[in-house]
């Protein structure tokens, strides 16, 4: 069975920090890009960051560029996402997500789309 598991996230002060992990199995992990996308209620689903599947490429969305960073360890079948200096804007439910055959330009900024996604973790910035 294909499962991704987000974990890491939960309630923190505006300024704080966070690390995500996502944890693959069920499929071969070095062949897919993966992502983190973010939404919150009566918002649109949001392409944070992504990262192809041999580690040569990344994206970031403008509001998070500077403050995030995307990794990955194939050997681990995990990828990760540490935030630092969070706002209140970065709360949202974030969810990871991989996809065969794209780009991080395609996969984060285009369609905003995965073969495969988790079921996704709270993160919570009070001001």
């Amino acid at each position: 069975e294909v499962q991704l598991v987000e974990s890491g996230g939960g309630l923190v002060q505006a300024g704080g920090s966070l690390r995500l992990s996502c944890a693959a199995s069920g499929f071969t992990f070095d062949d897919y890009a993966i992502g983190w996308f973010r939404q919150a209620p009566g918002k649109e689903r949001e392409g944070v960051s992504c990262i192809s599947r041999s580690d040569d490429n990344t994206y970031y969305a403008d509001s998070v560029k500077g403050r995030f960073t995307i990794s990955r360890d194939n050997a681990k079948n995990t990828v990760y996402l540490q935030m630092n200096s969070l706002k209140p804007e970065d709360t949202a439910v974030y969810y990871c997500a991989a996809r065969r055959w794209t780009s991080v330009q395609a996969m984060c900024v285009g369609a905003r789309r995965g073969d495969y996604w988790g079921q996704g973790t709270q993160v919570t910035v009070s001001s």
